[in-house]
C-alpha cells in the first residue's frame, strides 16, 4: 500500500521528537512513535520505517494520522478507549469455580473451557481468567501411586539417613539398571534448529535393537559407574557389582540403595554378598522408586541424550551412552537430600486412607 499521510514536520516539533528518540527513560512506546514520525518526514517508505522502528505497518499509518491530526503530544499520551465491560459479579466468579470443581454433566470426565462457557453464559475468555485467577487446570491430572509395603516407614527412614548423614568411612551408592534402551534410527534425516523454526525428526524410526545400562551413583561425589549389557539378568548384575567393586577403595564399606527388583534379591547374589561383608543392600520401599537416586541420572540421560538420538547400532548406542557418563562424571556434584524422612512420613499421614477394594 502507498503512503497514505504526508507528514510534514516542524522544526519545533522536530526537535521535540529527537529529544524524545534521546531520552533513556522515556517509554519504548514513545520512542518507538517519535522515530516513525521522523522516519516519515524523510520520506521513506512505510516497509522501511517499519523495519527501523521495529513495528508493523499499520502502527506506521496509525502515528502517521494522529501525528497528522493531533501533533506531538498525542504521541505522548494514550488515545481514550471506550469503558470496557464490568467485571464479573462475585457470586457468578464462585459459581463458575464451585462447577469446576464438581462432576460435569454427561459422559464428559472433566470441564472445557467451552462447555463451561456455555452452561453459565459467559465468553470463554472471561472463564479462562476465573480458572486463572482461582488456579483451576481441569484439563490436568495427576498421577500417584500409594506404596503398600508395611515397612515404609523403616525404609524411608533408612535410606533418607544414609542420603543426609551418610557413615563415615562409607561409601553410599544408588544402584539400579535402565533397561530396554533401544537404538533407534530415523527413516530421513532432520532439518536442523533455524531462526523461527524448530527443528524436525521423522515420526517413524528403525529398530537397531536393545541395550541395558547398570549404573551405580556414587551420593558422596555425584559420579557414576555404568556398564552397558545385552541383558538384565542375576548373572549381569553380579559381573556389575564386580565392577563397582574394584571401583571403591579398599577398607570403606559399601552401602548399596536398591529396589526390590526380583533380580537383586536372587539367590546367587544374597551368596555373592555373602562373599563380600563390606556390602550392605538396603532396599526402598516398593513402589518407591523416586527414593532412589539414581533414577535423576536416567532421566537426564534420557533427556539430553537418548530422546532426541539417532543411532544405527547396539555399539554406538553405548558407546554414546559411556561418553555421556563420561562428561557426567568431570562435572559431577554430590547428591544432596534435602528433606527430612519425618517431613515425608506426615505428608502421606494427611493423605486419604488407602481404599480396600
Amino acid at each position: 500500500m502507498a503512503q497514505t499521510v504526508s507528514v510534514i514536520v516542524s522544526p519545533e516539533d522536530g526537535a521535540r521528537l529527537a529529544a524524545v528518540v534521546g531520552d533513556r527513560n522515556r517509554p519504548l512506546k514513545h520512542v518507538q512513535r517519535a522515530r516513525i514520525v521522523l522516519l516519515s518526514a524523510d520520506r521513506l517508505p512505510v516497509l522501511e520505517i517499519a523495519r527501523q522502528a521495529g513495528v508493523s505497518r499499520p502502527s506506521v499509518w496509525r502515528w502517521q494520522r494522529r501525528f497528522a491530526e493531533k501533533g506531538v503530544d498525542a504521541l505522548l499520551r494514550e488515545p481514550s478507549r471506550k469503558p470496557g465491560k464490568a467485571p464479573v459479579a462475585w457470586d457468578m466468579a464462585q459459581r463458575v469455580v464451585s462447577l469446576t470443581c464438581a462432576e460435569p454433566p454427561g459422559t464428559a470426565t472433566h470441564w472445557t473451557g467451552r462447555a463451561m462457557a456455555k452452561a453459565v453464559g459467559l465468553s470463554l475468555r472471561t472463564i479462562q481468567r476465573i480458572w486463572e485467577a482461582h488456579r483451576l487446570q481441569p484439563h490436568r491430572v495427576r498421577t500417584f501411586k500409594r506404596s503398600n509395603d508395611p515397612a515404609f516407614a523403616a525404609k524411608v527412614e533408612d535410606v533418607v539417613g544414609l542420603y543426609m548423614d551418610p557413615p563415615a568411612y562409607a561409601v553410599v551408592v544408588s544402584i539400579d539398571e535402565k533397561s530396554q534402551i533401544q537404538a533407534l534410527d530415523r527413516t530421513q534425516p532432520g532439518l536442523p534448529l533455524k531462526p523461527g523454526k524448530c527443528g524436525t525428526m521423522t515420526h517413524d524410526y528403525k529398530r537397531h535393537g536393545t541395550t541395558t545400562l547398570f549404573a551405580a551413583l556414587n551420593v558422596l561425589d555425584g559420579t557414576v559407574v555404568g556398564r552397558c549389557m545385552a541383558q538384565h539378568r542375576h548373572q549381569e548384575f553380579i559381573k556389575f557389582l564386580n565392577a563397582v567393586e574394584r571401583a571403591v577403595p579398599a577398607g570403606k564399606v559399601i552401602h548399596a540403595i536398591l529396589d526390590n527388583y526380583g533380580t537383586h534379591k536372587h539367590p546367587k547374589v544374597q551368596a555373592w554378598l555373602a562373599d563380600h561383608p563390606r556390602w550392605i543392600f538396603h532396599f526402598t520401599p516398593t513402589s518407591a522408586s523416586w527414593l532412589n537416586a539414581v533414577e535423576g541420572f536416567f532421566s537426564i540421560l534420557t533427556r539430553k541424550r537418548l530422546k532426541r538420538g539417532v543411532f544405527t547400532s547396539v555399539p554406538q548406542l553405548e558407546d554414546e551412552i559411556r561418553r555421556f557418563i563420561r562428561e557426567h562424571n568431570g562435572k559431577a556434584k554430590p547428591f544432596v537430600w534435602t528433606k527430612p524422612a519425618e517431613t515425608i512420613l506426615e505428608k502421606l499421614r494427611r493423605l486419604p486412607a488407602a481404599s480396600l477394594q
